[in-house]
């Protein structure tokens, strides 16, 4: 049975922007089936509703990888608390807990059950930037850090991909997912 990774794109994305089909062609060639879905509804639609739909969209198992993106990744700490199994890993780009800026975040939950969400995923991973555009920052990676363990990686590097940010390859996410 082949290993499948979910690629979550962010806010206003699609599965055309910046790395997430250069991921996606890596994982394939390692043996993955690639999801790389399009939500239009992640941060725009309450997760309350929205969460529902995503986990009715996908399968998730003990071999299942996830990657979230900005908004992508605010909603994988929805999922992982509410999956019900616990998944291989979960690496969570320019991710968020708490509202970063001044925008509304419908996809961030008014509270997390962190022993929920630790306990469905082996390995977890936040990379952050220091200087995010955005607020989605090494202090929110460190926010779920110190909530969930696991590893947090800080770089100097925008928000990884954006209308004013070409980021076509992630040579880092590749080296993280086995």
């Amino acid at each position: 049975m082949a290993r499948t990774a979910i690629i979550f794109h962010g806010t206003g994305g699609n599965p055309d922007v910046c790395w997430y089909r250069w991921l996606a062609g890596r994982l394939e060639a390692r043996g993955y089936a690639v999801e790389v879905p399009h939500h239009p509804g992640i941060n725009n639609e309450p997760i309350a509703t929205f969460l529902p739909k995503v986990l009715n969209a996908h399968s998730f198992d003990g071999d299942t990888v996830l990657v979230g993106h900005s908004g992508g990744a605010a909603l994988l700490l929805a999922l992982l608390e509410h999956v019900g199994v616990t998944v291989a890993q979960a690496i969570l780009v320019a991710g968020y807990c708490t509202r970063p800026n001044t925008s509304e975040e419908p996809v961030l939950q008014e509270s997390y059950d962190w022993a929920a969400i630790r306990s469905h995923v082996r390995d977890i991973s936040f990379i952050n930037s220091r200087e995010d555009p955005y607020g989605c920052d090494e202090r929110q990676g460190r926010a779920m850090f110190e909530r969930l363990g696991g590893t947090q990686i800080v770089r100097d590097d925008g928000h990884f991909g954006d209308y004013d940010q070409p980021y076509e390859r992630f040579e880092l996410l590749d080296r993280l997912i086995p």
